[in-house]
């Protein structure tokens, strides 16, 4: 069953949503799982696992029946976190005494904790070689630059509700003028060309802190891209522990979920709606009718009930830490669960024995959105939003459950074992 420590691991060794994938990619192949590009003829065969890329951001990876399917079992997730993108000509100067980097936020984050702190660069870098461009992962691997807060003697007002102008306050401190050149250098010396070789890049800040379990009874994990690594690494050990069923099984993990989905590898794309129609043109199965008889869990973080402020919190629907997975509910549907798909989810988490909490905004504040209505958007099938209950999510560091990964592993492998049927009497669990 999931290790801990394992998702600490993953955690750790994921500091750009690029590194993520990779990582899932390495892990899927371990267990069997072939690769398929998106450019190639596609053979599939029964009982096979099968898994494909998209700008090495996003992954779908699927197991077929040992019969012809009848629907599909799907998870989605994504591999984006808020954070500071790298820009272009990015070494800026200071009153000709500092070296800084010049960044732009990507997503909607908390500022203030990305102050005060170590922070690197990861990523990826295209590279030009003899046979072409390469596409070669990067992580600058070192306490490389800081955001300096200003200090309360000269800021009085920082402690009244401070607001950061990220073009002015969120600017990293690279290093002192001597070092002007630097970043080039060392992103080179990273991708192991020269200067002259780097031809583009997607570079990202990270938090150099690695993952922690603490608390009175070691009962709190806390780590960097918690929301939404944390449901990737679960519901695909799902993927990876369930046994074949009545339905192609698939664990989708998208990009730029924080900044809309719209983009080519995110959930607001053809990049499902191509696998499951590839899948059905290479296995006989009615595209239209294996939709009928599908099921999506959508897996991205919950709001846990806060320590300090359980004011923000729904009254009777607030989710803690460690109490279970979460099933996500609105009225105005930015989430998807409604009645039908999450009975379907509770009846799969109580044959796991798995508890499930609940969870709705307060009716006065307003919530995020997540994969669930992008993704049915373009694949119309029943779907349930669920998540893990989490503190201070979209900061650098976030804190979860132990237990709760754990959890979400144990209920997917339930899920992707269901056998879900669409008839004239509505949709029924097999």
């Amino acid at each position: 069953m999931a290790d801990i420590r394992e998702l600490m691991s993953f955690l750790d060794n994921s500091p750009s949503c690029f590194h993520a994938i990779h990582n899932l990619k390495t892990r899927l192949e371990s267990q069997g799982f072939k690769a398929l590009g998106e450019g190639e003829a596609w053979a599939l065969e029964e009982g096979g696992k099968y898994f494909v890329t998209r700008n090495g951001s996003a992954i779908i990876a699927f197991r077929l029946p040992e019969v012809k399917g009848e629907g599909f079992i799907l998870s989605a997730s994504h591999s984006d976190r808020p954070t500071f993108k790298v820009k272009e000509n990015p070494e800026l100067e200071t009153a000709g005494q500092y070296l800084r980097l010049a960044v732009e936020r990507y997503g909607g984050m908390l500022m203030a904790p990305w102050m005060d702190r170590p922070l690197s660069i990861a990523g990826r870098v295209m590279v030009e070689s003899e046979t072409g461009m390469e596409i070669r992962l990067v992580n600058l691997d070192k306490d490389l630059c800081m955001i300096p807060n200003v200090a309360i003697h000269m800021n009085r007002k920082a402690n009244d509700g401070y607001t950061y102008n990220p073009a002015v306050d969120m600017i990293p401190l690279m290093g002192s003028m001597s070092t002007k050149g630097c970043f080039r250098k060392q992103l080179a010396e990273a991708a192991g060309c020269t200067e002259e070789q780097i031809l583009g890049y997607d570079l990202y800040l990270y938090n150099r802190e690695k993952a922690k379990i603490w608390g009175a009874e070691d009962e709190y994990i806390s780590a960097q891209g918690l929301d939404d690594l944390q449901c990737a690494w679960a519901t695909m050990e799902g993927l990876i522990a369930a046994k074949p069923g009545k339905g192609v099984q698939l664990c989708c993990v998208f990009d730029n979920e924080e900044v809309g989905s719209g983009t080519m590898q995110g959930a607001d794309s053809n990049f499902l709606e191509s696998v499951l129609k590839r899948i059905c043109a290479c296995t006989g199965m009615d595209y239209s009718r294996a939709l009928a008889n599908s099921f999506q869990v959508s897996a991205d973080n919950a709001h846990a009930l806060h320590p300090n402020h359980p004011e923000f919190s729904d009254p009777t629907n607030r989710p803690v830490i460690n109490g279970g997975v979460v099933i996500k509910f609105n009225a105005n549907q930015r989430y998807t669960t409604d009645g039908i798909t999450s009975a379907l989810f509770r009846t799969a988490c109580k044959k796991a024995g798995v508890n499930v909490q609940t969870f709705c905004n307060r009716a006065d504040l307003a919530g995020g959105s997540t994969l669930g209505n992008i993704s049915t958007s373009h694949v119309s099938i029943p779907s349930v939003d669920v998540g893990l209950p989490q503190f201070a999510m979209h900061s650098p560091y976030e804190t979860a459950g132990v237990k709760d990964a754990e959890s979400l592993v144990k209920a997917m492998i339930e899920v992707y074992g269901m056998s879900i049927r669409s008839a004239s009497s509505g949709l029924t669990l097999e």
